[in-house]
Formats: C-alpha cells, structure tokens, sequence
C-alpha cells in the first residue's frame, strides 16, 4: 500500500438531483447542502500523488461537483465520481460546479426542467453562491465558465449559457 488506493463501498440512496425535486421546495437546502460539500473538500489538503492545478493551491478539489454526483445516504451526502481530482485553489472547484449548475441542461422531464429552470439561477445565485461572492468567486466563474465551453460533452445550449456566465462574471471581476 503506498497511499493511491480507493477504498470501496456500497452507498445506499437517491442522488441529489432526484432529491432535490421531492419535494422542489428543499432545492434551497440542498444547494446549501452543496457549499457545505465544497467547504469540507477544500479543508482537505490534496495528496502528493494528485496532479495539481496550475493555481499552486493544495486543497482538494473535485471539479466536477454536481447534483449526479451526490447520494444522498443514510448517514449523509456522499460525493462520488472523482477521476477529474486535483490539488488546487479551492475557487476554481466552486467556480466550475456553479458554471455546470447555473449553465447544465436539467435532466430532468421537460415540464419540471422548465419550472427549475425559472427559478434556478436567482436561487442558485443566493443560496450556493452568497458565501463565495466577491472578486476572486467572479474571476474564477469568468475563467472556468470560457475553459468549459471547449468541453465536447456541453451542448450548443449550454455553450451559449457558458458564454453569457462568463461575459456577466467578467464585468464583476476586478480588472
């Protein structure tokens, strides 16, 4: 064993994009549920071993931490998929999962994702967001907002909801 071992286990419960619409008024709460995540992430200090952002930073980020990839276990939300781990500026993993809840299509039947999707950025914005405004939050959202638009996987819809994230994070960014 030299310390680049995973450790498996069975986790037992929905993910929270399904829990966050049964019933939809707890969205707030698991959007608050979602910082929390990132704070407990971010006081973890990254392994040697984990590739490091370019930032210098080596807090442990997940960099792809969205509602798909948070079981909402017995014991407490458990964060799973974690091949795109670093060691970074813990701004660039908030940065990236309010890009990818703010700019993603909803997977969700078109009716709901219509209704969510009225309400989610204003929501997203005073829940997840309040704790990690200010100038350093704005330029990272800027910058992970244009990185994302080169993923393959981003439909031209999202593309086009990153490039309007990006350009409104831009004119709050200091200089």
């Amino acid at each position: 064993a030299d310390g680049t071992e995973i450790v498996m286990e069975r986790i037992d419960g929905p993910i929270m994009m399904d829990a966050m619409v049964r019933p939809p008024w707890g969205l707030g709460a698991h959007l608050e549920v979602r910082a929390d995540l990132h704070d407990q992430l971010h006081r973890i200090e990254a392994p040697d071993w984990l590739p490091g952002m370019p930032d210098g930073g080596n807090s442990l980020l997940h960099l792809d931490l969205h509602p798909l990839n948070v079981i909402m276990s017995a014991r407490g939300p458990v964060v799973i998929d974690w091949p795109n781990a670093r060691g970074g500026d813990p701004m660039v993993d908030v940065a990236l999962s309010f890009a990818l809840i703010t700019c993603g299509t909803i997977p969700l039947p078109r009716p709901i994702a219509a209704a969510l999707g009225a309400i989610r950025v204003p929501l997203i914005r005073r829940t997840f967001a309040k704790r990690y405004v200010g100038p350093a939050f704005y330029g990272r959202v800027a910058e992970m907002a244009e990185l994302k638009c080169f993923d393959t996987n981003m439909s031209p819809g999202e593309i086009a909801a990153l490039r309007k994230l990006a350009a409104w994070a831009s004119a709050r960014a200091p200089g």
